[in-house]
């Protein structure tokens, strides 16, 4: 199978602390998005960070990754929802964990067929498996 590429451009102008970005994704699927390093660093103020949006496709990627997990096992899901949350070290200049909070329906799913398939999911998972050895990575479950 060929690799499946994807693109992302960023235009960034002025110094790191007063300049801005603007990223586009090359699929069109959301509009240009403003990036500047306060918003990562102190307040969102509505625009976005490389950690937002690394948390964002860590979240897409292992509710894919758990979605089939649980179809595989014959608990095919009505529903799965997945929190991603990415800590950065500004200090260390590190993203140093990401947390992963998922939930799912499934008729006749226990907690505990849960945990143990999402377990699976998250090391099927390519977002988790590109972090892998160099950012911790969580399940927490409520």
């Amino acid at each position: 199978m060929a690799l499946v590429e994807r693109r992302a451009d960023v235009v960034w102008e002025g110094d790191l602390r007063q300049g801005a970005g603007r990223l586009r994704v090359g699929s069109g699927a959301f509009p240009e998005l403003s990036v500047t390093f306060s918003a990562r660093a102190e307040t969102p103020d509505g625009k976005t960070s490389p950690e937002e949006l690394l948390a964002a496709a860590h979240a897409i990627c292992y509710a894919m990754a758990l979605t089939y997990v649980l179809t595989q096992a014959g608990q095919p899901p009505e529903r799965v929802a997945v929190t991603a949350v990415c800590g950065w070290d500004p200090m260390a200049l590190r993203v140093v964990r990401m947390a992963l909070r998922p939930q799912a329906q499934a008729a006749g799913l226990t907690t505990d067929r849960f945990q143990e398939l999402a377990r699976q999911a998250e090391q099927l998972c390519p977002v988790s498996n590109a972090l892998r050895g160099n950012v911790e990575i969580m399940l927490e479950f409520k």
